[in-house]
C-alpha cells in the first residue's frame, strides 16, 4: 500500500521531499501536485517504473505521450533539439507555468521514446514538483490522473485520490486541493505555434 505524504507548497519539508526522491531513484510511482491537476510521475531514466506506469494507463510505452517535468529551462538541450530565440523566448515568458509545450526531440531521449519525434515539456509553478525534480537531478515523466466521475474530469481531493490510487502506486502526496483545469498545450515543432489543447494557461503568451 502507499505512503501517503503531506508537504506544503509553499515552504515544502526537505525530509519529505527526499523521501519521495529516493522512492522515485528506487523505481517507485508517485502521485504528486501541479500547478494544474494531480499527476502520476516516475524517474525518467528508471525503464522499469515507465513500464508501471504505461501498464496502469493501458498502452503501450512507446506510444505514450507523457510529459518530461523539468525544474527549468537548463535540461531542454537533454531531450530537446536546438530551438531558435523567437521558441526560447516564448517558453521564458510562459515558464515556470501550467502549460505544456511540444518540441523536438533529439537522439538523447530514453531508449523507450527513441522512435518520438517530439517530446511535451512541462516546467509547472509548484514548488512540490521542483522541488521534487530539483532534488532528483533528472526530470519526471509525468501523466495526469483522470477521474472516473462524469462530472468532474481530473481528481483533486489528494484522500480521495490515496483512496482510489493507493494499491497502484508506491506515494501520494497530499500537496493540497488541485485544479481540475489541464495544462494548456502549445506545439512548437513546427513553423508556427499550434494550440493542441487550450487548458489552464492562457493564449496571451503567444
Amino acid at each position: 500500500m502507499a505512503q501517503f505524504i503531506k508537504i506544503y507548497n509553499d515552504k515544502p519539508n526537505e525530509a519529505a521531499i527526499m523521501k519521495v526522491v529516493n522512492v522515485l531513484r528506487d523505481g517507485g510511482l508517485v502521485i504528486y501536485p501541479t500547478d494544474t491537476v494531480y499527476g502520476l510521475g516516475c524517474d525518467i531514466t528508471n525503464s522499469r517504473a515507465l513500464e508501471r506506469i504505461a501498464k496502469i494507463k493501458g498502452i503501450k510505452l512507446e506510444k505514450a505521450n507523457f510529459s518530461f517535468v523539468c525544474y527549468d529551462l537548463s535540461n531542454l538541450s537533454d531531450y530537446v533539439r536546438q530551438i531558435d530565440t523567437a521558441t526560447f523566448k516564448l517558453l521564458k515568458r510562459a515558464l515556470p507555468g501550467p502549460y505544456t509545450f511540444i518540441l523536438p526531440g533529439n537522439n538523447n531521449l530514453p531508449k523507450e521514446f527513441k522512435k518520438k519525434t517530439t517530446v511535451g515539456i512541462r516546467v509547472p509553478d509548484n514548488n512540490i514538483a521542483r522541488c521534487l525534480v530539483e532534488k532528483l537531478g533528472n526530470p519526471i515523466v509525468s501523466t495526469s490522473i483522470h477521474d472516473d466521475d462524469e462530472v468532474l474530469e481530473y481528481s483533486t481531493d489528494p484522500e480521495l485520490i490515496f483512496e482510489k490510487w493507493q494499491n497502484l502506486v508506491d506515494i501520494v502526496i497530499d500537496g493540497g486541493y488541485g485544479d481540475n483545469h489541464a495544462s494548456t498545450i502549445i506545439d512548437l515543432s513546427g513553423f508556427e505555434p499550434v494550440v493542441v489543447r487550450e487548458g489552464k494557461g492562457s493564449l496571451d503568451i503567444l
